[in-house]
């Protein structure tokens, strides 16, 4: 009699991981990335063909500098998928699954808010009065009847057209009203807490991590600026 040769167990279907959507500031990363190249030139001359004490104070002046710009301009981003939304700010990364999250706020800044009560703002994200103002005046212009509709240009650019296309379906939500584009990112945002807060993967806890790789060089800069300045 043969013994059959055993069957290796058939693959389970993996489950598809949805890709992160991330947001940033381009003038935050364009004028970092101009701080950055400034300080690292002056810095780096400093060391070089400075004399005395000026290459320790250059030293001290980079290690507490260059984190620091970077935390603030390179560093802040926010991180969105189907399960959670992660936030990437100068100083924490704070992970939040869809279902602790209460609610978003635009204010002067643009918040997330916990079921617990904790509020986080999101550094990538700021608020623009500048295109507030400019997206209530183009909606003025178009309430007015002196700019062209979201089909016009205005909506060739942003794709509005081909949303509204089919048997006028979408009509509505091509003339809905101008948004800055920040606040676009927060309509977004909201919208995806709506689908998927209820979902069971997007339960979960709240973590917080200190980002102690840009903390640690700020603080020993700061310790070395001020020793090297009680030295006199």
């Amino acid at each position: 009699m043969t013994t059959p040769e055993p069957q290796s167990p058939s693959p389970q279907p993996s489950v598809p991981v949805s890709k992160n959507r991330i947001y940033r500031s381009p003038a935050g990363l364009a004028g970092g990335v101009l701080l950055l190249a400034l300080a690292l030139w002056l810095g780096i001359d400093a060391l070089v063909a400075g004399e005395g004490r000026t290459p320790w104070m250059a030293l001290a002046a980079l290690l507490f500098l260059v984190p620091l710009i970077a935390a603030y301009t390179v560093r802040p981003a926010v991180f969105a998928n189907d399960d959670r939304l992660r936030v990437r700010n100068p100083f924490r990364v704070v992970v939040l699954p869809w279902g602790q999250v209460a609610s978003f706020r635009s204010g002067y800044s643009n918040e997330v808010f916990t079921e617990s009560g904790d509020k986080y703002q999101l550094w990538s994200i700021p608020v623009s009065l500048r295109g507030r103002k400019k997206a209530a005046r183009q909606e003025a212009r178009r309430a007015s009847g002196g700019g062209r509709g979201r089909d016009g240009v205005l909506g060739g650019l942003g794709g509005g057209g081909a949303r509204a296309g089919a048997g006028g379906a979408g009509a509505g939500a091509a003339d809905g009203p101008v948004r800055a584009e920040t606040d676009k990112v927060m309509d977004e945002l909201r919208e995806t807490l709506e689908a998927r807060k209820p979902a069971n993967t997007s339960q979960g806890e709240v973590t917080v991590r200190w980002a102690y790789e840009i903390v640690a060089p700020v603080v020993a800069g700061a310790v070395l600026l001020a020793v090297l300045l009680g030295m006199g």
